[in-house]
């Protein structure tokens, strides 16, 4: 599927870069910065995972969607083509949407219900949760753009499954501080 024996090409000096159908487009173009902030999301829940391994079930949840977060990479760089292993489009499904859905259940019928908004910290891998969430809240909006521009096509559930997951690591950095007990909440007016 994919065959990477030489790292650098050199095709990117002029400050372009292919998508799967081969076209050139700008680094700096909308479609690029989507797949690029996904890529970043999967990094820093990489980072999340450092603190995850004694979690089987969150860990495991979390390499699944680092997995997924190719295929959606892959659905955004084959605008309205491209073909996956055994010729099917490779595309993010309405079945990864619904996993995603079942997981935020799962772990959230684990947590009690909030009183207040929670801060980012607690644990180290609810911190990194927490960032790869702000991240991916990025990406959609980036998404969301690129699907209303004119001339552009993103995958119908694309968008479902990065809303999705958003909600999915705000679960998931509340269930990595003791299922909520090391949760840092918002106090509003604290420091005036």
């Amino acid at each position: 599927m994919v065959v990477l024996n030489r790292i650098y090409t050199r095709t990117g000096d002029d400050g372009t870069t292919a998508l799967g159908t081969g076209e050139r487009r700008k680094k700096y173009d909308l479609r690029i910065a989507a797949y690029g902030t996904l890529d970043e999301v999967n990094a820093a829940i990489g980072i999340a995972r450092l603190h995850t391994a004694s979690d089987a079930a969150l860990d495991t949840a979390l390499a699944h969607i680092q997995n997924d977060l190719f295929d959606v990479g892959a659905d955004l760089t084959m605008p309205g083509k491209g073909k996956g292993p055994g010729g099917a489009r490779l595309a993010v499904t309405e079945s990864q949407v619904n996993w995603l859905e079942s997981e935020i259940d799962r772990f959230n019928a684990e947590l009690a219900p909030l009183r207040s908004f929670v801060l980012p910290g607690g644990s180290a891998a609810a911190a990194y949760l927490h960032l790869a969430r702000t991240m991916c809240r990025r990406g959609e909006r980036l998404i969301a753009e690129l699907k209303d521009k004119p001339g552009e096509s993103v995958g119908d559930d694309v968008l479902k499954y990065v809303n999705r997951l958003s909600d999915f690591l705000f679960v998931a950095s509340r269930y990595a501080n003791d299922k909520g007990e090391r949760d840092v909440l918002w106090v509003p007016g604290r420091n005036r």
